[in-house]
């Protein structure tokens, strides 16, 4: 008789520990989230310990809620205390990753989580019913899309990201004509447009909000060589004037439009013949059993249902999404017409791919 106990072989997946694992890290990034917004990490960034009462009174909120949001970073071995003296500090080392204290403030990603929460219910109606969750839904995504790209695209620009492309820095500097599409606050252009005053910068993107504020940055710095319009590219492959710019850019700009492929057929007809399409977009793989290793990949699956996906949907379009994939991503932009593509990832950012393209 055969021993069948010996096909039963041990698991080392414990999944129960690691969904109550999962509990506690979404506490915890609720609690960072609003010790990002209220300033609290900030306040308590290389500061000596302290009591809840003098950390309300630093920050100017309401003692009881600080005393709770205390206790709870320290049940997430984040915030150190002292009960004798009921005090409570922030190590430097974490400091450094939740602050703008460091090279990289994380809490700054803590934002999506209650960010997404906060239209559920929307997405669910869409599961049942179909269609899409609208901009209009989400009220503060470009001011934290703003945020993300501070740590991903502004620190590595100059030094990491335009250098992909031979010989872009020098003419940037002689003067070139310049489009970011889907541009968001614009903060990227912004950047590039103080640095290099003999070139034209333009912005493209649907939100009004994200445009004003961009316009109200541009003015405020005194940049009479950037503009910025509320455009919607979903005709851009018809409507682009053929040979504007020299240069296109769009940072996580093509995954949640409505009509990407349309987008991508009008850049490549607004570039001149030497132009170049400057492309930062999720580093993922098309095919889902690839992504198993992702290190973001649960979190990008979850923001692309609650928003880059939904979103194109909701204005009839393809519902791309977040993970689309280097393999796809290289399939459009050879469908819109660009020959020569190279793939490049840099070493700060694990989330991206960088493509550089030419007509």
């Amino acid at each position: 008789m055969c021993d069948t106990t010996l096909a039963i072989q041990p698991t080392t997946d414990d999944f129960e520990a690691r969904l109550v694992q999962a509990l506690n890290h979404g506490g915890l990034l609720l609690l960072t989230s609003l010790g990002y917004r209220t300033g609290l990490l900030e306040a308590m960034a290389g500061q000596p310990p302290i009591t809840s009462q003098a950390l309300a009174e630093r920050t100017g909120l309401q003692e009881r809620y600080v005393r709770e949001w205390l206790g709870g970073m320290v049940a997430a071995e984040v915030v150190e205390t002292d009960s004798a003296t009921a005090s409570y500090w922030l190590p430097d080392e974490r400091a450094a990753l939740l602050t703008d204290r460091g090279e990289a403030n994380l809490a700054v990603y803590a934002q999506f989580m209650p960010l997404l929460g906060s239209v559920e219910d929307d997405v669910l109606r869409c599961f049942r019913e179909g269609g899409g969750v609208p901009y209009s839904r989400y009220p503060r995504f470009q001011e934290v899309m703003a945020s993300d790209s501070g740590q991903t695209v502004l620190p590595a620009l100059f030094d990491g990201i335009l250098p992909l492309a031979p010989g872009l820095i020098e003419r940037l500097e002689s003067g070139i004509r310049v489009l970011d599409c889907a541009c968001g606050r614009g903060r990227a252009l912004l950047a590039m447009a103080e640095r290099f005053p003999a070139s034209h910068f333009t912005g493209y993107d649907l939100s009004e909000e994200a445009i004003g504020w961009a316009r109200a940055q541009a003015e405020r710095a005194g940049l009479t060589n950037l503009s910025f319009e509320v455009r919607d590219l979903s005709d851009f492959d018809t409507t682009a004037t053929p040979g504007a710019f020299e240069l296109v850019t769009t940072f996580d700009g093509i995954h949640d439009q409505g009509q990407p492929r349309r987008l991508l057929k009008g850049i490549h007809r607004s570039l001149t013949s030497d132009g170049i399409y400057l492309v930062q977009d999720i580093h993922a793989s098309s095919h889902h059993h690839l992504d198993r290793e992702h290190p973001l990949g649960a979190m990008l699956y979850a923001l692309s249902i609650s928003h880059c996906m939904t979103v194109s949907l909701a204005q009839g379009g393809e519902g791309l999404g977040t993970m689309w994939g280097r393999e796809r991503a290289l399939a459009y932009l050879e469908e819109a017409g660009f020959r020569d593509i190279q793939v490049h990832q840099l070493e700060h950012d694990i989330q991206n791919d960088y493509f550089v393209c030419r007509p």
